[in-house]
């Protein structure tokens, strides 16, 4: 069914291209010849791999501060009254805004852009594990006192399963956020990666290679999604598939 759904997909972007012109919108062989020309030269897995490694480093941070603040403020009413107004602020915070302040403040450097992405998708994460922490099963952490678990036991046993899927669902789109913003971030100041190329690409009105580093970065994030996220995602959740005498 997906090679079904991918040559639909093709079949449709070959009509469009024939209704619209080929210079607006090359159809996919013209689009695969210049896939294969990046990639003979080098450029396009040399771009890709530094952006890749932008969105990795950036995920990394995003992911491990939204959860230890999104657990907290779901678990514990002050804090959530405390903070909820920053979350607000920052949740409605212009991605170029924050993008722009970082260049200025920290210079045109990596961790300048990378934690400009980081920045903006923390408050994603944020949102989404602390309604994860909020319907998390109080049953089961009124148990984990009885038998008296220390809190990092309580984390890794009681919490942080029953949190997976929120997790994952956050990891998901942090993803598919993250790679988006990442371009902006080389297309205003950095000199490499996915969206420098484009942006010179933009400027000769290359249509064929803008939607070559287009195709090539969303099959690299599909192989992710398919080949880490829902493999890890299967593997914290097999609790839930064991029976219940096991």
């Amino acid at each position: 069914m997906p090679v079904v759904s991918i040559l639909l997909l093709l079949a449709l972007w070959q009509a469009a291209a024939l209704i619209v012109g080929g210079r607006l919108l090359p159809g996919p062989p013209v689009v695969a010849q210049a896939l294969l020309r990046e990639a003979e030269s080098g450029a396009l897995f040399r771009h890709m791999g530094v952006t890749l490694l932008r969105v990795l480093a950036a995920f990394a941070l995003a992911m491990s501060i939204g959860v230890g603040i999104g657990l907290p403020m779901g678990r514990s009413p002050f804090i959530d009254r405390l903070f909820g107004p920053w979350l607000v602020f920052f949740l409605n915070l212009p991605a170029l805004v924050v993008i722009v302040l970082a260049y200025v403040w920290f210079g045109l450097t990596e961790a300048a852009a990378i934690g400009a992405v980081a920045i903006n998708k923390i408050p994603n994460t944020v949102v989404l594990v602390r309604a994860g922490a909020r319907a998390i099963d109080e049953g089961l952490v009124d148990m984990a006192r009885v038998y008296r678990l220390s809190p990092a036991d309580r984390l890794r046993h009681v919490l942080l399963p029953q949190l997976t899927p929120t997790i994952a669902a956050a990891a998901r789109s942090g993803l598919a956020l993250i790679w988006k913003i990442v371009l902006v971030v080389e297309l205003l100041g950095r000199s490499d990666g996915v969206g420098f190329q484009i942006n010179l690409l933009f400027q000769t009105f290359d249509v064929a290679g803008i939607l070559a580093y287009t195709i090539a970065f969303v099959a690299v994030v599909q192989l992710l999604e398919y080949g880490v996220l829902q493999p890890a995602e299967r593997h914290c959740q097999r609790w839930r598939r064991m029976p219940a005498d096991a």
